[in-house]
């Protein structure tokens, strides 16, 4: 099963942004991505519409973060992405007509959604500031891939 890395890939990067002087092009964030600038792009629009992030097109353009770090909650950011997907569990069928099948998709749609639950709240409560680096790091954006 692939794994859906933009929430990490995001977190690295805004962590980068907010060290950075200068606005960073689309260019040099996508490597730290180790995408390309049109899917960074693509991945980055939610966070510029959540108010996260603001970029500026054309020359001397880029991206830089609009809110302080402190500000910034894991919670908002994986809202920014669209939510994805937590679990890669499922039930047989959404229509069971089994009794059987009916009991195990009830008891797994309550865990899961206790289980989302207690995602959202604990991601709610820590901040970038909290998961930034507490000693000096290089600013440059480096790719990891």
């Amino acid at each position: 099963m692939n794994r859906d890395t933009r929430l990490s890939d995001v977190l690295h990067v805004l962590l980068h942004m907010d060290k950075a002087n200068a606005l960073l092009t689309s260019d040099v964030l996508a490597r730290s991505m180790g995408t390309n600038p049109a899917v960074f792009r693509r991945t980055m629009a939610g966070l510029r519409e959540a108010g996260l992030v603001r970029s500026e097109k054309g020359h001397g353009g880029g991206w830089q973060l609009a809110r302080p770090l402190c500000e910034i909650t894991l919670l908002d950011v994986y809202e920014a992405l669209g939510r994805p997907n937590l679990f890669a569990i499922g039930n047989r069928s959404e229509w069971a007509e089994c009794l059987v099948e009916k009991n195990v998709n009830a008891v797994m749609a309550d865990t899961m959604a206790e289980a989302a639950t207690l995602f959202a709240t604990r991601f709610g409560e820590i901040t970038l500031d909290q998961i930034a680096p507490r000693h000096a790091v290089s600013a440059s954006v480096h790719s990891h891939r």
